[in-house]
């Protein structure tokens, strides 16, 4: 990383941080634009955007000038759409997404935070907040604002999500309801409260449509199934993937199945010295299976291999962190 924790808030943290994960948090749309969803976080030094669940403040990491360059073009645009109709909710939407692309998560929450303020009953603005408040390691207002969403969207025809950052193919593999629960499970996961990350992971499968959102579902709830000791549930979750699955985007994820099912050797997959996203998850896969097949040591070298990339906001990374600050703490 290249900034350095607070002393001694990071002594302090590790035995804070599980005491964070269950504290109460508001509930979804009360933190609109009169209080800013910011302000009701611990103080953060200037320019950073979370705490590491070990302590370290994090900052956005700057991207490359051409890809800078783009991300300024984009936010451009959605700022002028907002500003050409501020109460447009697929204005406010895009402006928060393209902001949150640059790092900005804090800013892109204070932005949703509007558009729930403007938009009660509309719940892309909690599924896009969710997934910030999980950038930020906030679980539990995550939580808060995906189980709204996904009551918001009970008994609702889902809807294909429109890509921010489209595949090769330009063909968008994920809906607003897979999302949904795809981050809500997730928000458990990260917690550890893994018994509740289960039913997200069953409703989201009752809206899988491709191999896409196939693979991305099965590799976490498999490894949820894993630790918490059904392993036979998990190996049933293998069953429908195959190696010839059209897999356009999460193929580490199909990768990382394959390896479960025997079909690919763990020592194929990881490779220590990529810091892209696919290898972040890679990697934290093929640690995790380590760590719930008793090689509590070998996956401990993961995780901390993990967290010496500079990418703090991949699932990977969060989720490392959190495997770390357990581990420490007990």
């Amino acid at each position: 990383m290249n900034h350095q924790p607070l002393a001694a808030f990071a002594i302090l943290f590790p035995a804070l941080v599980l005491a964070a994960c269950t504290a109460d948090a508001p509930a979804p749309g009360n933190a609109p634009a009169d209080e800013p969803a910011s302000e009701a976080t611990p103080p953060l030094p200037e320019g950073a955007q979370a705490f590491s669940l070990l302590g370290e403040p994090l900052y956005p990491n700057p991207a490359p000038p051409d890809i800078a360059a783009q991300q300024a073009e984009d936010i451009d645009v959605a700022r002028a759409d907002y500003d050409a109709d501020s109460d447009d909710a697929d204005a406010i939407i895009w402006l928060g997404r393209r902001i949150g692309y640059t790092g900005l998560y804090r800013e892109a929450i204070d932005v949703f935070s509007e558009g729930i303020e403007k938009h009660p009953g509309d719940a892309r603005m909690y599924r896009h907040r969710g997934h910030r408040w999980i950038s930020v390691r906030e679980f539990d207002r995550a939580i808060d604002d995906l189980s709204h969403a996904a009551t918001l969207e009970e008994g609702e025809p889902d809807e294909v999500e429109p890509d921010g950052q489209p595949n090769e193919r330009g063909i968008p593999t994920s809906t607003l309801q897979s999302n949904i629960h795809y981050h809500l499970a997730l928000a458990h996961y990260l917690k550890g409260d893994f018994e509740a990350a289960v039913p997200a992971y069953e409703d989201y499968i009752a809206v899988t449509t491709n191999p896409d959102q196939l693979v991305a579902i099965s590799h976490w709830w498999y490894m949820a199934l894993r630790r918490l000791g059904r392993d036979e549930e998990a190996a049933a979750v293998l069953e429908p993937v195959t190696a010839d699955l059209d897999v356009i985007e999460n193929t580490s994820y199909h990768q990382l199945l394959l390896m479960y099912k025997g079909e690919i050797e763990a020592d194929e997959l990881w490779n220590p010295e990529q810091e892209d996203p696919s290898g972040v998850a890679i990697a934290y896969g093929v640690a995790t299976w380590h760590l719930y097949n008793g090689r509590e040591e070998e996956a401990r070298e993961m995780y901390r291999r993990i967290l010496e990339g500079s990418g703090w906001a991949g699932f990977g990374h969060i989720a490392a962190e959190a495997e770390i600050a357990r581990l420490d703490a007990g």
